[in-house]
């Protein structure tokens, strides 16, 4: 009786409560205090124009050491055993595959007398390649992608049929790689000749009679594909049925080793044309040269001689004259018609005048052209016949963002794809002379649209700039600082981030969270001024943004510091690295993917030269100062308390090479000494994105267990089955 009673004795009654509660408490202490593995530190020390820069992670550079190696197995077992613990991970899983397992269709692209598109039945990790004659027409299996690999990694990357239909050039991507190798198939029997083309990067296949025009570079030493420079991009003739030693080398610029150069002719196969970029040396534009097929002189001759900071792209070729697009005296772009015998620019006719809004995009179908413009971030198409007079405006289902309008000059109608947040993608059918839009295809994907809502607000900045953001929830949701939410921003090489639809994002939202796009400068949403508004020097706008994005959902209460995540990949990833550093409360966790996080020597690596016309580089003392001052890695501060971070890379990434990431989580986690997790994951066999779908929904489902717990939220899927009876 004596122990009975001394159970209740008072203040042993507290201690036993606290025993309990900690026991209670000790599964989330085993996750949260992590024991990361060791990352030896060497001692490299750079000196940028008399600043000496610490590097003590350089040996995470050479991805094929043993020690590297070692690194990223022992870093992903300890991600790995973090997120097994997490007791509805595989839940997420689930719920994503089946949201997901429903036909997708690309747009139909006529070829002669077939019409091709691609299809997946759901849950297929490639998407499958057929064709049909005519719209009503039996569907024929041209390549199934999935049998290209055994686990479904080696992606289909390209896809150019001749202009008699008789070939097609099939572009190859192992493991996510950008590196491509070209076969050629015949489409009559449906099987490869033995042509077989490598080192492939940034390149089509453009047709020319019996062959084709492409790029590649010289073959990079063996294990050195991540980490050697590419250099001196040269273009080849390649005839079918012939080896590749045999190919034609049409151009290349070895005094200029770091120019992408790249060939394409026009419908007609008269008009070769050579694109020569040099955005290593910080210029933003290109030169455009051509030849004519049917002179004699098949030597390139200038339309735009010298690279500079204007672009040029063709459109079509108009009675001999080509008509091009160009942002040279216009930020938004205009379309003029340009004369080869006489291409100074005095001669231009400016067929299309530039407007309030940015033009985005422009093609030549039904002898007709296409125009989208952006409008606070959401498309406009118009119509124009040849000579830029306007005809009329293509009439879309809603706010959203359209693509296509492809095809050739004889063509009747051509196809576009519409889609928004909760609008998935739909196919329509555009009659060019009547102006008539039908459905052609629309998905079953088993969700309401109707239970869902998409607001657009525009938000201060920090320097008073208006910033564009849309949030999208579930019809109903309060505003009480508690529902989970996670922000996107990229920012950057002015690329839009527009509204678009995601099955993985429905699931998001039915959870209660809330997904949220800020469409921040550095982008092309309003033109080459918003660009140049986050670029270079102004960098520091873009994250300025982004943070006033995330202070904003704070302050209306649609979350707080504590349900906050933020997420974004590649520049995106920078953007969330460089933001943690400078605000690391008011975020709650922190998805950084394949992200450029070392912008001292981020152009040493392949293509990273790319980048410096958008970045600028260390080696000039002035942009020196800039990038350090926000270089992800070299701004790391102990004493933050930094959010829950998982980053994530792959090894085949050959774009943004996995060194960025391997040396942010190894500085992060040696700085950093709070209780939030800072994880990698490292993906095998995928690249810059997930090489299958199998690992984009498994990638996702980490992402989204992984937020959700550290917020310390429990997803509930029960009810799901009674969610999204009726289907869009």
């Amino acid at each position: 009786m004596q122990a009975y009673y001394s159970i209740f004795n008072p203040a042993k009654l507290l201690i036993m409560k606290r025993i309990f509660s900690l026991l209670l408490l000790l599964p989330f202490y085993a996750i949260a205090q992590v024991q990361y593995p060791v990352s030896s530190k060497g001692e490299v020390v750079d000196d940028y124009h008399g600043t000496k820069v610490a590097d003590p992670y350089r040996w995470l550079e050479d991805d094929w050491s043993n020690e590297t190696k070692e690194w990223v197995t022992n870093q992903n077992k300890v991600t790995t055993n973090y997120l097994d613990q997490i007791s509805f991970r595989k839940e997420w899983q689930s719920r994503l595959e089946d949201i997901n397992n429903y036909p997708k269709y690309s747009s139909p692209s006529r070829k002669n007398e077939y019409f091709y598109y691609s299809k997946n039945d759901g849950l297929q990790n490639q998407s499958v390649l057929y064709r049909q004659k005519g719209l009503a027409g039996k569907p024929e299996l041209v390549l199934d992608p999935n049998k290209f690999s055994a686990e479904g990694t080696t992606s289909l990357a390209a896809f150019s049929i001749s202009k008699n239909g008789k070939y097609a050039v099939v572009g190859k991507s192992a493991g996510g790689s950008d590196w491509r190798t070209f076969f050629v198939m015949d489409l009559t029997t449906k099987k490869y000749l033995k042509d077989s083309l490598a080192w492939v990067k940034v390149s089509g296949a453009s047709w020319q009679g019996d062959g084709f025009y492409y790029s590649r570079y010289p073959a990079p030493e063996a294990g050195k594909e991540l980490s050697t420079k590419n250099e001196n991009h040269q273009v080849f003739y390649h005839k079918v049925g012939t080896s590749q030693d045999k190919d034609v080398l049409t151009y290349e610029d070895k005094e200029n080793p770091q120019r992408f150069h790249s060939v394409f002719t026009d419908k007609s196969e008269r008009y070769v044309f050579l694109n020569i970029s040099d955005r290593g040396k910080g210029k933003e534009g290109n030169s455009l040269w051509y030849f004519d097929n049917k002179s004699a002189d098949k030597k390139f001759k200038p339309v735009i001689k010298e690279v500079g900071n204007y672009q040029y792209s063709f459109v079509e070729e108009v009675n001999g004259q080509f008509l091009l697009q160009t942002n040279d005296g216009a930020k938004n772009r205009k379309i003029v018609l340009v004369d080869p015998l006489n291409p100074a620019p005095a001669n231009w006719k400016t067929v299309i005048e530039e407007k309030e809004e940015n033009m985005s995009s422009v093609t030549a179908t039904g002898n007709k052209l296409f125009i989208t413009y952006m409008k606070d971030v959401t498309s406009r198409v118009y119509q124009y016949d040849l000579n830029g007079n306007f005809e009329r405006e293509v009439k879309l289902p809603a706010l959203g963002t359209v693509s296509g309008f492809g095809g050739e000059r004889e063509d009747k109608f051509t196809f576009y794809t519409f889609t928004s947040f909760t609008f998935p993608p739909t196919i329509y059918k555009y009659d060019i002379a009547t102006g008539q839009s039908t459905v052609f295809r629309k998905p079953e994907v088993k969700f309401n649209p109707e239970e869902y809502e998409t607001q657009q607000v525009f938000y201060p900045s920090k320097d008073g700039t208006k910033i564009p953001m849309f949030i999208v929830y579930k019809k109903g949701m309060q505003l009480n600082g508690r529902n989970p939410t996670i922000l996107y921003g990229y920012g950057g090489f002015n690329i839009s981030t527009t509204p678009s639809f995601s099955p993985a994002r429905i699931a998001w939202l039915e959870q209660g969270g809330i997904y949220c796009l800020a469409n921040l400068r550095g982008g092309s949403e309003y033109g080459e001024k918003w660009h140049e508004a986050g670029m270079r020097f102004k960098k520091q706008n873009v994250f300025d943004d982004f943070i006033a994005a995330g202070e904003y959902l704070v302050e209306k209460q649609y979350t707080s510091n504590d349900y906050l995540a933020i997420q974004g990949g590649s520049n995106g990833g920078l953007l969330v690295g460089a933001v943690i550093n400078q605000q690391p409360k008011l975020f709650k966790v922190a998805i950084p993917q394949v992200g450029v996080m070392d912008m001292l020597r981020f152009h040493k690596f392949t293509i990273g030269w790319n980048w410096i016309a958008e970045y600028g580089s260390s080696d000039n003392p002035d942009d020196f100062k800039n990038l350090f001052a926000y270089s992800p890695i070299h701004n790391i501060k102990s004493g933050l308390n930094y959010p829950a971070t998982l980053i994530t890379t792959a090894d085949h990434d050959d774009r943004v090479v996995p060194a960025h990431s391997f040396k942010y989580a190894a500085t992060l986690q040696e700085h950093y000494k709070g209780e939030n997790p800072v994880l990698i994951r490292i993906d095998v066999n995928s690249g810059h994105g997930a090489s299958n779908l199998k690992k984009a929904l498994e990638t996702t489902a980490d992402i989204y267990s992984f937020t959700f717990y550290n917020m310390g939220l429990t997803p509930d899927f029960k009810n799901l089955k009674q969610a999204g009876k009726k289907a869009f």
